[in-house]
């Protein structure tokens, strides 16, 4: 059988080196025939290394895959290239499919012509803290969209159908809502120890709707009694869990022990009922049902189905006491997005947010103000690329990814630069515009960075108005990094405007035209912050504006450092 020898040319120890390292290292002749492996391969593959002389990969391991394609094309033009292996070997692993990535040049094989030589990494556990670290991302996001997705309306009916929308199928097959009924106009009130829920909105996928009719029987209404398992929620506020059910516990999610047959013929084999809760009191119950292939629920579902059931309940509570126009659920909707984080108490800011003049839906704009150490603040302005719940979606992932990486304290142009590495890392597919400003009251300076955003403005104590120009580094989202900072002396008075681009741009105008315009305004400098902004706004609007409009002014408090 061929093998592979080293040798001490230069007094390099190779065998030494090749044979003691952690790293898998094999040989390969021009057939993909395994000539050397050297001993970490064989201890993570859980074969020795005669097994794999003569072999290839896949002759060997076949539960692995051999990226055999950029093997060849090295073999070709002799041009190192990455490749991934992943899959199963002979050593059980807690990780499951296991992956490493190595990286291949071409040889000379002695006596046998051109071979490969490939040095490898395992990359198992990157890898399941990466899925798990998405998985938590888009949990947060899910929560994050219950805002802008639930409760748009102070329509109970609508309200309810954006919850179940919201839970299926992300988290679920089917869904419904029941809410606690109060009043009894038409209708004779329940019997004495029971309760009743108005049927209001369900949700199924094609083929199992007749299941939502069905469910809770004929009529608008079912009365509970105690011992079913949609009263023990109300009663206690705790979820009730039924995985992989029998029919006995299938028997205590409904009223009628006939309702059973119903899950058994949509396949339906868990169950998870969580509480409508808010201030103490019972507003309702969503019911989640899985079925076919679908997993159990797990803990994880179980928290965050509870977190969204408790975000809804809000909204669900109000849109049956109170009956406001849609307009003024916008409102509410726009306060709740545009809340900006505390900053240091020696600044204060004051924010607007606009949707554009062609629809309600909210879009990828967002802004934040986050205290750090020294009496200074961290301004943020965002934008991410689209509109509507997905662009919406995208941004809270982005916001919440960007307050965590802030909390290193880093400089903001090293703020960006990670934000952009993990962004792309993570494989988020929408590209988004940046811009950061630390405005450090103490120093009397602001420091401040851009990727792709357009520059902040500096609204001096006069009421004029100056552009800050910075270098303008590339869009969160390409990973290729190189922002650069830029610090400003600010004086007292000095107001900061940070925004995004639906502020200024202007069809048939090009944007830094429109931005150079800021500086022709004279804005009240002396008075509250949102003054300032609604002049602002009002300079600026010509009809509906075209795009979201995202504003964030900020300032040093009289009497701060």
């Amino acid at each position: 059988m061929p093998q592979w020898h080293f040798s001490e040319g230069d007094g390099l120890p190779a065998r030494q080196l090749v044979e003691g390292t952690l790293a898998p290292i094999v040989v390969l002749d021009a057939q993909l025939r395994h000539q050397y492996v050297n001993p970490a391969w064989a201890k993570v593959s859980g074969l020795p290394a005669s097994a794999f002389l003569g072999r290839t990969l896949r002759e060997v391991l076949p539960d692995l895959q051999s990226p055999d394609d950029v093997l060849v094309e090295v073999l070709a033009d002799g041009q190192p290239r990455e490749a991934t292996i992943s899959g199963a070997t002979e050593v059980c692993s807690p990780l499951g499919q296991r992956l490493w990535r190595a990286v291949y040049h071409r040889v000379d094989l002695p006596g046998q012509g051109a071979g490969l030589c490939g040095i490898g990494v395992e990359i198992s556990s990157l890898r399941r803290y990466l899925d798990d670290l998405e998985t938590a991302h888009q949990r947060l996001a899910l929560l994050d969209a219950a805002a802008t997705r639930v409760g748009t309306t102070l329509d109970l009916e609508t309200t309810c159908q954006e919850l179940v929308d919201l839970l299926a199928p992300s988290l679920t097959d089917v869904a419904a809502v029941g809410i606690v009924e109060e009043e009894f106009t038409g209708a004779p009130p329940p019997l004495p120890g029971f309760l009743r829920l108005r049927k209001t909105r369900g949700v199924a996928p094609p083929g199992m709707e007749w299941v939502l009719r069905q469910l809770g029987g004929p009529g608008p209404y079912v009365d509970v009694p105690r011992g079913v398992a949609t009263r023990h929620c109300l009663d206690t506020g705790r979820p009730w869990l039924g995985n992989l059910a029998s029919d006995e516990l299938f028997q205590k999610v409904t009223v009628d022990p006939e309702r059973t047959k119903i899950f058994r013929a949509a396949g339906i084999h868990s169950f998870l009922i969580a509480p409508l809760v808010t201030a103490g009191r019972p507003v309702g119950v969503v019911l989640l049902g899985r079925a076919g292939s679908s997993q159990p629920f797990h803990d994880d579902d179980l928290v965050t189905i509870q977190a969204l059931a408790d975000r809804a309940a809000l909204s669900i509570d109000s849109a049956r006491r109170y009956s406001y126009e849609h307009t003024m659920a916008l409102e509410l909707q726009r306060a709740l997005l545009s809340e900006p984080g505390t900053p240091h108490p020696a600044v204060e800011v004051a924010a607007r947010y606009l949707p554009s003049g062609r629809s309600v839906l909210v879009g990828g704009d967002w802004y934040d103000s986050i205290p750090l150490p020294g009496s200074r603040t961290l301004l943020v302005m965002g934008d991410v690329m689209g509109h509507g719940f997905r662009a919406a979606v995208a941004m809270s992932q982005y916001r919440s990814l960007l307050r965590t990486i802030a909390a290193s304290g880093a400089s903001v142009d090293k703020i960006l630069g990670e934000f952009d590495r993990q962004v792309a890392h993570l494989g988020l597919d929408r590209l988004a515009t940046c811009l950061l400003v630390v405005l450090d009251p103490g120093a009397g300076t602001c420091t401040a960075a851009s990727a792709g955003h357009l520059p902040p403005a500096a609204v001096r104590p006069d009421g004029g108005i100056e552009v800050l120009w910075l270098p303008a580094g590339p869009p969160i989202g390409t990973g290729l990094g190189g922002y650069e900072s830029l610090i400003v002396r600010m004086s007292r008075g000095t107001t900061l405007l940070l925004y995004t681009d639906g502020l200024v741009e202007r069809r048939d105008t090009d944007i830094d035209t429109s931005v150079q315009e800021l500086e022709t305004l004279n804005l009240p400098a002396d008075g509250p912050l949102d003054d300032m902004l609604e002049t602002l706004l009002t300079r600026l609007a010509n009809g509906a504006y075209e795009d979201d409009v995202a504003i964030l002014a900020a300032r040093q408090r009289d009497g701060g450092e």
